[in-house]
C-alpha cells in the first residue's frame, strides 16, 4: 500500500518517524548519564531534546495518522496500526508529562521524571517493532511493485517500470546459494 503523502518520492511519515525516536531515546541517554555524574547539564540536555522529540512526534503523528486512513478496513494491517498509532498517542503523553514535570527545574528531575522517561523508551521500543511490522510485513508505505530493481524515486518512474537491462534482473535465491556451497564442502 503506497503512502499518500510523499516527499521526494518517499512516505513522508517514514522519513520523519526517526526523529521522534532518535530524540526520545538520546533522551534517555542524557538522563542516565545525568543518574551516572550527577551533572545538571545531562538532565537539562534530556529535557531540550525530549522537548524536540515532542513536537517532532506530533508532526509525525500526523503523517502516520494520514497513511493509516488510507489502510483498507478489515486487514491486518488496519488492526496493527491502530495499535502502533494508539500505543504512540500514550508514549507522548508519557513523554510530555516526564517533561512537565522536569520544566521547572531541568537540571534536576524527579525521580518520576525519570521513571516516565524510561517506561516511555520501553513503550517507543515496542510501538517501533509495529511500525517495523506496518512496512516490512504488511508493505505500509511501499510503493506497487517495489524490486530490487526499481527506477530512482525521482525518475518519475513507477517502481515496477524496466530499468532497460541496465541491472541484473536475476537475484539468486538463498537455498541455491546454500545448496552451491555444501557442494563445496
Amino acid at each position: 500500500m503506497e503512502s499518500k503523502v510523499k516527499f521526494l518520492g518517499h512516505a513522508a511519515h517514514q522519513m520523519l518517524i526517526v526523529f521522534p525516536l532518535g530524540l526520545l531515546a538520546a533522551s534517555g541517554i542524557f538522563d542516565l548519564l545525568h543518574l551516572v555524574t550527577r551533572a545538571g547539564k545531562w538532565a537539562q540536555t534530556s529535557f531540550h531534546i525530549m522537548g524536540a522529540g515532542i513536537i517532532s512526534g506530533l508532526v509525525a503523528a500526523v503523517l502516520g495518522l494520514l497513511d493509516w486512513l488510507n489502510i483498507p478496513g478489515g486487514t491486518r494491517a488496519k488492526e496493527v496500526g491502530l495499535f502502533h498509532g494508539s500505543g504512540n498517542v500514550f508514549l507522548m503523553g508519557i513523554y510530555l508529562a516526564s517533561f512537565l514535570r522536569r520544566k521547572d527545574n531541568p537540571r534536576r528531575p524527579d525521580a518520576l521524571a525519570m521513571v516516565l522517561s524510561y517506561i516511555g523508551l520501553a513503550i517507543g521500543a515496542m510501538t517501533g517493532w509495529l511500525g517495523g511490522e506496518l512496512v516490512d510485513r504488511h508493505g505500509v508505505g511501499v510503493d506497487r511493485g517495489a524490486n530490487l530493481n526499481s527506477p530512482l524515486s525521482l525518475s518519475g518512474l513507477p517502481a515496477d517500470a524496466n530499468v532497460s537491462g541496465r541491472y541484473q534482473t536475476h537475484v539468486p535465491r538463498a537455498e541455491v546459494i546454500i545448496s552451491s556451497i555444501d557442494e563445496e564442502v
